[in-house]
């Protein structure tokens, strides 16, 4: 199999401060590059990768765009952007800057914030800029927080969006069925993707393997259908889970009984169509 992941973070601190590492520590005490990654995927079939901004403190998520735009070109294709759209002010010239930085989409991380932020009229107006201009938004929302996620979908039907991670299930705590139900919800909506990606980092000790998350993403695939799931890495959250390279071995595992046109668009040519590369 081939893979576009849709899902790479990058770290370097000399030049940006990620202040939600500073208690895990797997994440906070180095970075984690172009470099690294290319080591730890070399002959596991990745054709090409997408920044996802990796939650950059607020005073740098700016600045995190620029650096990563500089690094572009051979197997990086492009990157997400972070943006603010609760806010007006610089909105509209951060999203013009974008046009010059290899911005293939947008995100707002909120399973960290207030369930309200994305429903306030600046937000909506300001996402659906970011449609007008033809690009998706990630959404990064827990379980719980999937009514809030439909409550957008609703609202901006016109927005391409990404649910990142399966929509976070709590695989740990065996909470399939309220995830299952809310994330059926979530998929009548035919504007939405669903991102194969993550989910090891939500497992226990010991329930990360295929036959563990064959359930989890069986559902996915049923619940979206090939055309509709996009593949991603999640690194180096993926470190939390059972790193990189075993979560490629487990994708093609999991996705070992689809047709090879079925595996195909879920491991790089959804990415191309959602994504324009």
């Amino acid at each position: 199999m081939q893979f576009i992941d849709t899902h790479q973070h990058l770290i370097y601190r000399d030049h940006m401060r990620y202040s939600w590492t500073d208690d895990i520590p797997a994440l906070a005490q180095r970075d984690f590059t172009l470099e690294d990654y290319a080591a730890l995927t070399f002959g596991k079939g990745i054709i090409g990768t997408l920044f996802m901004e990796a939650g950059a403190d607020d005073a740098d998520y700016q600045a995190e765009t620029r650096f990563i735009a500089g690094k572009i070109g051979g197997a990086l294709l492009g990157q997400i952007a972070s943006c603010r759209l609760e806010e007006d002010e610089g909105f509209d010239a951060w999203l013009e800057e974008c046009e010059s930085l290899v911005v293939k989409g947008f995100r707002r991380i909120l399973h960290v914030m207030p369930d309200d932020l994305s429903g306030s009229e600046t937000f909506r107006r300001n996402l659906r800029k970011i449609g007008a201009k033809g690009l998706p938004f990630d959404l990064c929302v827990l379980a719980r927080q999937h009514a809030v996620a439909e409550d957008l979908l609703r609202a901006c039907d016109d927005q391409v969006f990404v649910l990142d991670h399966c929509g976070v299930p709590d695989i740990a705590g065996d909470a399939f069925a309220p995830w299952a139900a809310s994330l059926r919800l979530l998929a009548a909506f035919p504007n939405l993707y669903c991102k194969l990606s993550g989910i090891t980092a939500y497992t226990a000790p010991g329930q990360a393997e295929v036959a563990d998350l064959a359930p989890w993403v069986a559902h996915v695939l049923d619940c979206f259908g090939p055309d509709r799931v996009i593949w991603g890495s999640d690194w180096p959250v993926a470190n939390l889970g059972v790193g990189l390279p075993k979560w490629i071995d487990q994708s093609k595992a999991l996705l070992a009984g689809l047709s090879p046109a079925e595996a195909a668009a879920i491991t790089h040519l959804n990415a191309r169509k959602v994504y324009g590369l």
